[in-house]
């Protein structure tokens, strides 16, 4: 069997990392062609040197030079810029396309690669949150499959396999609550960034393990999952699982519900769309329900703001999600950076909202200046 040529978009990441690990137990399977990174050139040089990929990207040109030193003796083509990474994911030989980049950034070259009909593993909930019409009408138009990586919409994928055009009545997303889930609206005013960092399940980047104690990680997830299995803001429940053994669920027209359980681990979302419809063997830690409770709350939308702001994203349409996104970038780096507090988060997300100019039929050009926009809208408040 000829091996499936893998590029990954963001493969210096917490999925990116994960993703080589899957191909390193399946390398009779799988092949990687292209690596990129944006800063972490050391680690991109070092994963180009274990997996020996086509090509590598830099995304920040000023660690081309770098990166082309470091891999001089190996006959890797070496590219930088963003311009690049649209590029490389057009590649022929390339059967699917990884994207685990974080943020806007992760739009253009998932763009291209959907234009050059590779099969796409998204990683990136921005693309969805910020374009979800055009990227879904791309897919369509190219006849291009979307196979989702998060563990939440995997999960939801996983319990629809099978069922054809069989009706959801409701999706049932879950989430671990993150650390601040027992304190009060007073005590979470008061948290540190070391505070939010410490997520009590999974081990992420930064930035989506700050928008996972805010919840508005769960809030692009909404938005997300409107997009990839057609349904409805009212259609999608969040419930909070502290345990994060149940990685969402979907209920149907006929009340039964369909869920997907295992043990926090990114690898076999990662593996399921690599080799979907197939399962492969994965080793790891395996589920044991005697050991584990299983409880489900309602989210506290006061408490946790963000998440409200992401379901208004979402019922006001057009372009108000990537307005939400890109003043939550902003604000996410500025609270990592020490430069607001705890609150002003979804204070400055929920103004820039407001102020930021709304269209209601977005194009691509128009995301591009609503990202712009809100950038500078919500760079201004801080």
């Amino acid at each position: 069997m000829q091996k499936k040529q893998i590029a990954i978009l963001g493969s210096t990441g917490s999925i990116g990392t994960q993703a080589l690990e899957v191909i390193e137990e399946h390398s009779d399977m799988f092949e990687v062609y292209c690596l990129t990174a944006n800063n972490k050139v050391e680690l991109l040089a070092e994963q180009a040197r274990k997996f020996n990929p086509a090509a590598v990207v830099i995304a920040n040109e000023a660690h081309y030079e770098k990166l082309k030193s470091l891999l001089a003796d190996l006959p890797i083509k070496v590219y930088a810029g963003a311009d690049a990474l649209c590029q490389i994911v057009e590649a022929e030989p390339i059967d699917m396309v990884l994207t685990a980049m974080v943020g806007f950034a992760g739009l253009p070259p998932t763009i291209s690669a959907i234009k050059a009909k590779k099969k796409i593993c998204l990683a990136n909930k921005e693309t969805l949150v910020v374009a979800g019409e055009l990227i879904c009408q791309l897919a369509m138009e190219n006849h291009c499959p979307i196979l989702p990586v998060d563990s939440e919409h995997s999960a939801i994928f996983q319990s629809l396999v099978g069922e054809d055009d069989n009706p959801i009545d409701k999706i049932l997303l879950t989430a671990s609550g993150g650390p601040f889930r027992l304190m009060s609206k007073e005590q979470i005013a008061k948290v540190t960034k070391a505070d939010a960092l410490k997520h009590p399940t999974w081990t992420m980047g930064a930035k989506i393990t700050i928008d996972s104690a805010t919840m508005m990680n769960k809030g692009f997830e909404v938005i997300e999952a409107k997009w990839l299995f057609g349904v409805q803001p009212e259609q999608i429940q969040v419930l909070v699982h502290p345990q994060s053994i149940v990685h969402s669920a979907v209920q149907f027209k006929d009340g039964a519900v369909k869920a997907q359980l295992g043990v926090p681990d990114m690898r076999l979302p990662i593996q399921y769309a690599f080799t979907f419809p197939q399962r492969m063997n994965l080793t790891g830690e395996r589920l044991n329900l005697f050991s584990h409770p299983l409880e489900f709350f309602e989210p506290d939308l006061d408490k946790f703001r963000c998440l409200a702001l992401a379901f208004e994203a979402l019922k006001r349409k057009g372009n108000m999600p990537c307005i939400l996104n890109a003043a939550n970038e902003i604000v996410n780096h500025a609270f990592l950076d020490d430069r607001i507090s705890y609150p002003q988060i979804a204070e400055i997300i929920e103004t820039t909202m407001n102020r930021a100019t709304f269209d209601p039929s977005p194009d691509y050009d128009v995301y591009l200046q609503s990202d712009a926009e809100a950038r500078r809208i919500a760079e201004s408040l801080i």
